[in-house]
């Protein structure tokens, strides 16, 4: 990772007490910001998993969708998403469909789980693929 600049180091602090605002609300600590290319503040979010009953209420993935909605393909590759914990899978992916240029979070996913460890979680059985030549009809027709 390249070293951070004062103004990464701001911004991520803002993302930490973010996370603590989450806590305090009874959520997850987890919280974000958006920052465009002059440093400006675009968008801000926290973890509202428990508070809105949804899995996917992570502050990144609602930051993702955001810069799809409101930014231009340009403005987003020079967009800068601070976040107090690495991104999970889900939504690094929505990062990377967003055209977000850039990440920085405070805690690797290792030094989290360090410090509080994930509850078990179900192994899902996959089956696949199948069904090509029925499957690639929607997909060719687009």
């Amino acid at each position: 990772m390249n070293a951070l600049t004062e103004t990464d180091e701001r911004h991520l602090r803002l993302a930490i007490a973010l996370a603590a605002v989450a806590r305090d609300a009874g959520d997850g600590p987890f919280g974000s910001l958006l920052v465009d290319a002059d440093g400006r503040v675009l968008a801000e979010e926290v973890n509202t998993e428990r508070s809105d009953d949804d899995i996917t209420a992570h502050p990144e993935l609602k930051l993702a969708r955001w810069a799809a909605r409101h930014l231009s393909a340009d403005a987003a590759a020079v967009a800068t998403m601070y976040t107090s914990c690495q991104p999970c899978g889900m939504c690094t992916t929505a990062i990377e469909r967003s055209g977000l240029g850039r990440v920085v979070y405070a805690l690797s996913t290792e030094q989290l789980l360090a410090l509080r460890p994930a509850p078990a979680h179900t192994p899902v059985a996959y089956a696949g693929p199948a069904l090509l030549a029925e499957a690639r009809v929607p997909v060719e027709a687009g």
